[in-house]
């Protein structure tokens, strides 16, 4: 059956960074579009990164992490990654993967087919 299984989650200073995996299994991940999303305390559940399937030539970040996350796939590993640097309180919550059967779906949630458990990420001040 299809799992994905995310890890790299943690506690971790402002400023500092973390890397998320998310192993995919169960389908042909390499056509698959995937995403990150993340939930914080008492929130809803919010986009943060998106890559296209096969090459992921094609990505999108919510405005709040541009140019501090970095969404990646490596196919023949069956795994997307985001980096995360200069990390916020703010980023603190639970992250999600996501895939989803399209070249790429970016920021729609109900797109996706299959999701993670998350991965909890604590930034402290």
């Amino acid at each position: 059956q299809v799992q994905l299984v995310e890890s790299g989650g943690g506690l971790v200073q402002a400023g500092g960074s973390l890397r998320l995996s998310c192993a995919a299994s169960g389908y042909t991940f390499s056509r698959y579009a995937m995403g990150w999303f993340r939930q914080a305390p008492e929130k809803e559940r919010e986009f943060v990164a998106a890559i296209s399937w096969g090459g992921g030539s094609t990505y999108d970040y919510t405005d709040s992490v541009k140019g501090r996350f970095t969404i990646s796939r490596d196919n023949a590993k069956n795994t997307v990654y985001l980096q995360m640097n200069s990390l916020k309180p703010e980023d603190t919550a639970v992250y999600y993967c996501a895939a989803a059967n399209a070249y790429f779906q970016g920021s729609y949630q109900n797109a996706y087919d299959y999701w993670g458990q998350g991965t909890q990420v604590s930034v402290s001040s």
